[in-house]
């Protein structure tokens, strides 16, 4: 995290309570590995996420365009008034659906919720790939908080800022992504528009050395890019949001 002690002060004030009920007081600018899990406290939360960098307002969807593996892919991003309660906390269910070369092949569901600061945190997914027919192959990327280890993790600060460096997810030897801030002003263009005041993060995963992936949101938008800036070329590009 930053080195301004002021801020610093600021943030541990507000988060430190979450984090400690989280079990994730290990993350902070090294972003060690989670220490156990420890009991959530529910009432630090709310499914009312607007959160100014990824709101998520029920009835709003996403639609991103662009390429995986060689093949054109349509991701679905959906924000459904479900919710699903994990780890005691009652999260706001998001619909993921992804099509390949025209096919489906990935359908998601994702379970986020919102502290009392405005942080969003991501408490697991139920994700299945799919066959040419729509049949489910695996469900391997399918992890909840407080179930085998697994912890929530912090995928947007309320107030990000140069440098800060977090645990998105943590599910030992199955989800371990993380985030770094790189800029708080950067310059993105995609099919949905032309944006100067993006905020650009890195993120990575223990458990693929050789990738690394760019990540641009917007005000009052969320994600607009996803691109891969080290292995296999892939891309994700916002083309059109709808809202409730």
């Amino acid at each position: 995290m930053s080195e301004d002690p002021a801020r610093t002060t600021r943030v541990l004030a507000a988060a430190t309570t979450v984090l400690v009920a989280l079990g994730l007081s290990g993350c902070g600018s090294k972003a060690t590995s989670p220490p156990s899990a420890a009991r959530v406290d529910r009432r630090l939360f709310t499914t009312k996420i607007d959160n100014s960098w990824l709101p998520l307002r029920p009835g709003t969807t996403l639609t991103y365009e662009g390429v995986k593996e060689g093949k054109p892919q349509r991701d679905v991003v959906a924000v459904t008034q479900r919710t699903r309660t994990v780890d005691g906390v009652r999260c706001v269910v998001v619909d993921d659906r992804v099509s390949s070369g025209g096919r489906p092949s990935e359908r998601t569901a994702d379970y986020y919720a919102q502290d009392r600061g405005g942080d969003v945190w991501y408490f697991g997914e139920d994700t299945a790939e799919l066959d040419a027919r729509g049949r489910v192959t695996s469900t391997e990327g399918t992890w909840h908080a407080g179930v085998d280890g697994a912890r929530a993790g912090l995928v947007m600060p309320a107030d990000p800022h140069l440098g800060e460096h977090h645990y998105q997810e943590y599910y030992r030897g199955h989800a371990e992504d993380q985030f770094k801030v790189v800029a708080l002003r950067a310059h993105v263009e995609v099919p949905y528009g032309d944006y100067r005041d993006a905020l650009q993060t890195q993120e990575w995963t223990r458990l693929e050395p050789d990738v690394l992936d760019a990540k641009y949101y917007v005000r009052g938008i969320g994600q607009v890019f996803e691109g891969s800036r080290k292995g296999p070329r892939e891309y994700a590009k916002l083309v059109s949001v709808k809202r409730a």
